[in-house]
């Protein structure tokens, strides 16, 4: 199973805690150990993904919150995968630290989170994917900086425990995803450009 970027001190702690808690005979903290590797492991996925047509693709895994004319916003829950991915070929403009809040991530107000805004330029106008941390941990991991170009469905970054990701997106798409819908990052077309 391949892991996210950086994750090897978030796998590998909760591991040598098990494993000491396992050599002192401590078995009800050996299992709660194991039970926290564990769930560190499978957070920290990041399985290849394939898209499933043409169009803008999700930047994350999770439910729809916000699907509105040039704006959709994803809640990942601890379960997701918290890989992002871009959305659109593109070029890298900016990437920006912006927020203070810690709101739960899928609340509206949750926008002024702590949060990084990575502006793209694409063939077909700029956009805007903003990686958005809930109220945990609160750690954004961004793989891209200014000048980088990106390739549609590559990862960009990802957040950790409990997260939203926005996209803006550049003029002539169509949302084909609503509200509730559950979505993929890098496989589900969340909208395509009008003819």
């Amino acid at each position: 199973m391949r892991l996210a970027r950086g994750s090897a001190a978030w796998i590998t702690t909760p591991i040598i805690l098990t494993a000491a808690l396992a050599a002192a005979g401590q078995w009800w903290g050996f299992a709660l150990a194991l039970v926290g590797s564990a769930f560190m492991v499978f957070f920290h996925r990041d399985p290849d993904r394939i898209p499933e047509g043409d169009g803008m693709l999700s930047p994350a895994d999770g439910i729809v919150v916000v699907a509105e004319p040039g704006r959709l916003a994803i809640f990942m829950n601890a379960h997701n995968v918290h890989v992002n991915r871009a959305p659109l070929d593109g070029l890298v403009r900016a990437v920006c630290s912006t927020g203070d809040g810690h709101a739960p991530a899928f609340l509206a107000r949750s926008i002024a989170n702590r949060q990084k805004r990575i502006d793209l330029d694409t063939g077909d106008g700029p956009m805007q994917v903003h990686q958005i941390a809930g109220f945990v941990v609160r750690q954004i991991v961004t793989y891209i900086h200014p000048g980088d170009p990106v390739k549609r469905g590559e990862r960009i970054g990802m957040i950790r425990f409990g997260s939203r990701v926005e996209v803006t997106m550049p003029p002539g798409y169509q949302l084909v995803v609503g509200r509730g819908d559950r979505v993929l990052g890098g496989q589900t077309v969340i909208a395509v450009k009008l003819a």
